[in-house]
């Protein structure tokens, strides 16, 4: 099936968005018990930690942990936002940057200025842009960026949207109250779905959407770590305790080209095998054979592949035994834990 399909449905009673692309999965909203993403509390400064300039803190969802943050004494209250998924065990990782985004916009409490997305080039198109957003923020001191997917869109949409999302972020930000407490609840993943793939496509809300649209079978290839690459490679993407460990496979074929083609074939399918399956942290790639006159290809090829995606990841470098590491955030629930939660 040719073109892009939003599913928005429910993995038992757990909500979730899919987007088809051609026929194949390309991404993959799931909602967990963790705190999403987003999510803005007033809490309790509990405990500093010493030597890393970091203090937990006390949220209605359990501790946090804030970190680089000076002059914050044990029982003051803060306001902070969800900034990843917590390992299990783990407190949960906020910022005290706070940042309120939506389809259209994008407000900064702590960083004012008017700003539009680099990837809107028509000097006409930023001039219309740039009316509508002083109209619609009427003076308001926040900082305000407006999205790449403003580009065209009604401008009654954008005035709204940026309305709205100013008035959230005014509301938290000038909160003076002293008990711990949700002030803002993350998006869930319809709301992502909306907020975030913004390229047109048939949207499909109907209740059995997985399950007509192909996402079911697709998220049962999910479960295996291997992923094929074609031409008989595949790489195998293996979650442990410390790292995500992914080991490049040539299959019959052991010669030197096969392991660069692989290699290569590996920098474009990686984003989307750790985007799908919500994983995250020290990424270690185990990969095929190759001269090392190839590697500064190889890297620019996962450069421009991770450019793509839109959770935060680092390329690391080379390790002495010849590994290639990365370092992704955490920003999704993993979605092996969510599916057996879910009982698929």
């Amino acid at each position: 099936m040719k073109g892009r399909t939003i599913i928005l449905d429910h993995l038992g009673d757990v909500e979730a968005a899919a987007l088809m692309v051609d026929g194949k999965l390309d991404d993959f909203l799931v909602d967990s018990d963790a705190p999403r993403v987003g999510t803005v509390y007033r809490a309790i400064a509990d405990r500093p930690v010493k030597g890393q300039g970091g203090m937990f803190l006390k949220t209605p969802d359990g501790a946090a942990f804030l970190r680089q943050i000076k002059g914050l004494a044990p029982g003051q209250t803060i306001l902070v936002q969800v900034s990843g998924h917590a390992e299990p065990g783990k407190a949960i990782p906020v910022t005290n940057k706070l940042l309120f985004k939506s389809r259209y916009a994008i407000v900064t409490p702590d960083a004012p200025g008017l700003n539009i997305s680099r990837s809107i080039k028509d000097e006409e198109e930023r001039d219309r842009l740039l009316e509508i957003a002083h109209e619609a923020a009427g003076g308001a001191d926040l900082g305000l960026i407006l999205r790449s997917s403003c580009a065209g869109a009604d401008g009654e949409d954008i005035a709204e949207d940026i309305a709205n999302t100013l008035a959230l972020a005014d509301t938290v930000a000038n909160d003076d109250a002293q008990e711990m407490e949700v002030l803002s609840e993350g998006d869930g993943p319809h709301l992502l779905a909306w907020r975030d793939w913004t390229a047109p496509a048939e949207v499909v809300t109907e209740a059995g959407g997985f399950a007509d649209h192909g996402v079911l079978e697709e998220l049962d290839r999910m479960s295996s770590s291997q992923v094929s690459l074609g031409g008989g490679a595949s790489i195998f993407v293996e979650p442990t305790r410390a790292l995500v460990a992914v080991d490049v496979n040539t299959g019959s074929d052991a010669s030197l080209a096969a392991g660069v083609k692989a290699n290569m074939a590996c920098a474009k399918a990686l984003p989307r095998a750790l985007r799908l399956r919500g994983l995250g942290g020290q990424i270690t790639l185990d990969l095929a054979p190759m001269p090392k006159k190839d590697r500064r290809t190889f890297e620019s090829a996962l450069r421009a592949a991770f450019r793509a995606d839109d959770v935060d990841t680092t390329l690391v470098g080379w390790t002495p035994l010849g590994h290639y590491e990365l370092q992704r955030k955490r920003a999704r629930p993993v979605l092996a834990e969510v599916l057996a939660g879910a009982g698929q």
